[in-house]
């Protein structure tokens, strides 16, 4: 019943997505809105053509807001306040506005266009979202479907560990245009000169297949950020690492940070892994659980290979961490989650609340 629904919504939203393609078509060949005027937090005036969506309105005049999927209307990132009436929202945004979200105006700017004179409002760190030319420096396999990309950039970039970029790739094969998908950092931040991405093979993924089959040393390419929430919180509180797969790169980048400044913390570092072959940086994290008592490194593989005489922890990683903070009893904790949705959510609702960490002490990066 649950699959049903589940295809049944993705069909709707796929309709709905084709149905905005051919209306914005529509609309780009029948209609011509001249010169308009965007107002951005009642104090930022910028003059454009009209027609064109908002997200990429702003973007043309280096206002950059987050988008995932590089406003294909499918992430639901790219969220303005639109204070101008401009009419009732579209199927497209639907799945990605709650209730207060829509009634007070907030919109996904890839799906907007700007047809007249309009007021918007926007985080006011989105106006020190940088654009940076970038040169691949190396490009190397971490596991057999995860590569790790290593970018120069032209000038330095400021973050904090755990947020991310979005990389622009050129057209290539079928593919007849540029595309934008997002990428956690997983380099530290004192690191402001090259970057480093995990970037895992999705099938027929128009970025991640370009990245792992056409991508070339020394190629240039084009980054915007740097985007995000998910970065560490100063408190006393244990800290709860969660990962999988990719989802291994913010978590990565913020422990190294804290090892710049010391882990005074009690931290564990759940990461969960189908076999051996899905291990990365095994011995990295070994290293600093030996150096600093305070850190606590636990992979744990939900099939190992028969052959493979694996001796650390078996089972789902939910298992595992419910296992760990059953022996460990009442704590205080804050927890970090990055990787699929369906392992951040029965991670949260089976384990986390079970064992009383409260809604906000979780932090989470959903992947795809």
């Amino acid at each position: 019943m649950i699959a049903e629904v589940m295809v049944t919504i993705v069909v709707i939203s796929g309709i709905a997505a084709v149905l905005s393609a051919l209306l914005n078509l529509s609309d780009a060949l029948v209609n011509n809105y001249g010169r308009v005027k965007v107002t951005i937090n009642k104090k930022r005036e910028i003059e454009v053509d009209g027609g064109a969506t908002l997200l990429s309105t702003l973007a043309s005049e280096k206002i950059f807001v987050p988008s995932a999927c590089g406003g294909k209307g499918s992430c639901g990132l790219c969220k303005v306040r639109v204070l101008t009436d401009i009419g009732p929202v579209f199927p497209t945004e639907i799945t990605y506005l709650n209730k207060e979200e829509a009634e007070s105006g907030v919109r996904l700017s890839c799906q907007i266009k700007v047809k007249k004179d309009t007021n918007i409002e926007i985080p006011e760190e989105l106006f020190n979202i940088g654009e940076f030319k970038a040169r691949v420096i190396s490009l190397c396999d971490v596991t057999y479907d995860i590569k790790e990309l290593n970018l120069m950039l032209e000038k330095d970039i400021e973050f904090k560990a755990g947020q991310y970029v979005q990389l622009i790739v050129p057209p290539y094969d079928k593919i007849r245009e540029s595309t934008m998908r997002a990428y956690s950092i997983s380099s530290p931040p004192f690191q402001r000169k090259v970057i480093q991405l995990l970037v895992r093979l999705v099938p027929n993924g128009a970025a991640t297949t370009y990245i792992h089959k056409h991508m070339k040393k020394d190629e240039q390419l084009t980054i915007l950020g740097s985007f995000g929430e998910f970065y560490l919180r100063e408190s006393s509180a244990d800290i709860i690492f969660v990962a999988g797969g990719s989802g291994m790169a913010p978590i990565k980048s913020i422990v190294q940070e804290m090892l710049r400044t010391g882990i005074e913390r009690e931290t564990y570092f759940f990461f969960g892994a189908r076999g051996v072959a899905d291990l990365m940086y095994t011995e990295l994290f070994r290293r600093v659980e030996a150096d600093h008592e305070h850190f606590h490194y636990v992979p744990a593989l939900s099939a190992p290979e028969e052959d493979s005489d694996w001796k650390g922890d078996t089972g789902l990683i939910t298992d595992v961490l419910d296992s760990y903070l059953t022996r460990q009893g009442d704590r205080e904790r804050e927890a970090y989650l990055c990787g699929s949705p369906g392992m951040i959510e029965a991670c949260v609702n089976s384990v986390l609340k079970k064992h009383g960490v409260q809604e906000d002490m979780i932090f989470f990066d959903k992947f795809g």
